[in-house]
């Protein structure tokens, strides 16, 4: 059997209000942007999650609801918030269906991409991994609770700006 995980960063986050708390911080218009973006990159690729695992802050949650697919089971986890990349493996661990849509920040979501796989992506910028940046991994395990560090291959991965640029009409 095989597993899929859509493992993406949260949208542009707004700095408009540099008193409010970190967590409660909402997408700016680019990250608005970016979001239905890439919403409209998973759907035209046919990457349909199954079960979302989201960080509890404003910016993921709002992340989610603007890409506009909806899973069909969501779960918001506190634990990953500004997670290791030691957290969000044991999150995944836990995770019940084929295709997981896991939503969370820097920087440990660029660490937990590269420790996914033996062999990363080619792309320039997965490295570093931009807001909202999104890998498709594909694991060849029988449940979830199997995920470990360098089993997974990368199937595709996409940055916004290259996104937005490709499909100006995304927004």
């Amino acid at each position: 059997m095989s597993r899929t995980l859509i493992l993406m960063r949260h949208a542009k986050s707004s700095w408009d209000d540099f008193m409010q708390p970190d967590h409660a911080r909402p997408l700016n218009a680019r990250g608005r942007t970016s979001a239905a973006a890439m919403g409209k990159w998973l759907k035209d690729n046919n990457y349909r999650p199954d079960e979302l695992l989201c960080s509890t802050a404003e910016r993921t949650r709002e992340t989610y609801t603007r890409l506009g697919v909806t899973a069909a089971k969501a779960r918001y986890e506190d634990t990953l918030y500004h997670a290791s990349a030691d957290v969000m493996v044991r999150v995944l661990q836990t995770a019940q269906a084929n295709t997981i849509l896991m939503l969370g920040h820097n920087p440990g979501i660029a660490y937990f991409a590269e420790m996914l796989v033996k062999k990363p992506a080619t792309h320039p910028r997965f490295s570093d991994y931009p807001t909202c940046a999104t890998t498709v991994f594909h694991f060849d395990i029988e449940r979830w609770s199997d995920a470990q560090f360098s089993l997974g291959t990368v199937v595709d991965f996409a940055i916004p700006r290259e996104v937005v640029a490709a499909q100006p009409d995304a927004t």
